[in-house]
Formats: C-alpha cells, structure tokens, sequence
C-alpha cells in the first residue's frame, strides 16, 4: 500500500475557524424543503493540508484541467449584513460539475478506488459541528453503518496523530479512521450499499445530508473563505468567497492525490449547474437573500454570448 505522507490540518490563512464533494452515497434529488434550511450556527470546514509525496504528483496522468485557468467573479453586499460582501466564482458555480462516487469516481488515492475522498476521515469545524454529527450518529443502525459494532468498542472521533499537527496548533478532532478510511464509508460488498453511512441515513429518513454529516463533507468541493478587506478610505468589510476547492485548497500536497474531481472532465456532466444542484449548500453558506441574488447573477453569466470564461472541464 502506498504510504501515506503527513497530513498538517491547518486551516489556509485566509479562511476563517467559524466557516461536497460530496464525499457520500451517489447523487441524490432533493426536494423543496431545502430552499428552508438555515444557515448554521457553527462552521470553520476544512480540509486537511497535504504534504508533496516525494514520488512526485500525478496531475498529468488524469483528464483533468490545471489551475490558473481565467474565472469570472462577482461582488455583491450581503442583503443579510452591510459589513460583508461576497465574491462568487462564476465560473465554478455555473460550471456542469457533480459527484460521480459510485458512478466513476476513482478515489484521491489509487490503492483505495473505492473511497471516494473518504479515506483520511472527516475533521469537525467546531464542537457543534460534531455533536450534530453524534446526534445523527445515535440514529444508525448495524443495517445502515457497517462499523457500528467498532464504534461501540472503541468510538467513532479520534484526534489527530501529533505528528499531523502544525507547529502551534492543537490537535483537531475527526471521525476515526479504521480499515483504511473514515469509520462511516460503508465498503463495497456491504448489503446496504457501499458508500457514506450518515448520507444513507438522511436518505433513510427523507433528510438532507446537511442535517448529519460533518459540514466540510456535505461542503466539499464547494470552498468558503472570509478575509477582512480596507478600502482606500481606511474603512473595512468582510469578504466571503465562495468557491472551487481544487486541488490547491489541500495544501502543497494536493497536486499529489492520484484523482481530484473538481476540475476533472470525467465530473462535469451534471444535468444542471453547481448554483443549482447545490442550491441547498449555498443557502447553508450564504443565507436564502444571498442566494436569490447569487442565482440572477449566475443567469446573468449564463446569458452572455461567448465561452472563455466557462469553466474549461465542461467543454472538453
């Protein structure tokens, strides 16, 4: 099995500790109860950052676009909040991307096809983000989690290996990793399915996945990030960006995962743009206003004659 390199969980500079991949069971459908879904509470998802492999990356080896291609944005004040304003990818937000686990996805590592980007386990934002996850969790039975006997022996968050721990920081808390991956991926061969456990559950029960899983997996590959702004007059605003997280946002190492799908060909054929199909995560990150003006500016986009802003994956 390839070994795997130091994994140092620390939040990239410009985002905020109060901040899909979807790293969970296939594409579902979601009804309209989403558009009500507040905003949460709690939040600083993130992903850990990887350190390069000394073998070298493997972005040439996959149908996939490189980074620095152009991006159109758009800034518009927050109708919630006068103090922020938020800065939207155009170009990742109309762009035809959809998880494909279960339908294509080769996983972040080659020797664990299977695990979508599941294998390093889920770290929490904050402690609400895992008690809304443990109240989920209580809910699981062995029919729908295969690991549920472990997690009773030896629980189901562990922290971080010291040795994964930036300098100065503490050990952030995660979902346990056993076999190989997070404790909640369901693996092939598994009579309910392969697949994330606390996603079946919602489906289960008519929930969204938002409601039970940890916020950076129903996030992820959607990228929210805060910074304070000074204007030319001295006086400051808030900027919440909202974006692609791409291979960058894992840190140095994130150019080494063997497969990556946000800007990878073979995931951008949704039927309907990210804006759209992902219209319950955005409302959760920026509020239902937000979202209202977010979906005209889209359109806007959209509308407009001429392809060099378009996200290149889709055109391929």
């Amino acid at each position: 099995m390839t070994e795997r390199k130091k994994v140092v969980p620390s939040s990239p500079p410009a985002d905020r500790r109060r901040e899909q991949g979807e790293s969970a069971y296939f594409v579902v459908a979601r009804g309209g109860k989403n558009a009500s879904l507040p905003p949460p509470q709690h939040g600083g998802a993130r992903l850990p950052t990887l350190t390069p492999r000394e073998s070298g990356h493997t972005l040439a080896r996959v149908p996939e676009v490189l980074i620095g291609f152009p991006r159109a944005f758009v800034e518009f004040k927050d109708p919630a909040d006068d103090s922020q304003v938020f800065r939207c990818d155009l170009t990742w937000l109309t762009s035809r991307w959809a998880c494909i686990y279960g339908s294509g996805c080769r996983g972040i590592y080659a020797d664990r096809p299977h695990d979508g980007c599941c294998t390093l386990g889920a770290h929490f934002a904050d402690a609400a983000d895992e008690k809304r996850v443990g109240k989920a969790v209580k809910q699981l039975n062995s029919s729908q989690w295969q690991y549920k006997k472990d997690a009773r022996v030896g629980g189901w968050v562990e922290e971080e290996h010291p040795d994964h721990v930036a300098e100065g920081e503490l050990p952030g808390r995660k979902t346990r990793v056993i076999d190989g991956a997070c404790i909640f991926l369901n693996r092939p061969g598994f009579p309910a399915g392969q697949g994330c456990a606390l996603h079946l559950l919602a489906l289960s029960q008519g929930r969204d996945f938002l409601e039970t899983k940890p916020d950076v997996c129903w996030q992820l590959p959607i990228r929210r990030q805060f910074r304070t702004v000074t204007r030319t007059d001295d006086t400051t605003y808030t900027e919440i960006s909202i974006g692609e997280y791409g291979r960058d946002g894992w840190g140095p190492g994130g150019a080494d995962l063997d497969w990556y799908c946000s800007s990878n060909t073979e995931a951008h054929h949704g039927f309907r743009p990210v804006y759209l199909e992902n219209r319950a995560e955005l409302i959760a990150l920026i509020g239902a206003a937000a979202y209202e003006v977010l979906v005209r500016m889209c359109e806007d986009f959209e509308s407009r004659r001429g392809a060099a802003m378009r996200h290149p994956a889709d055109q391929k």
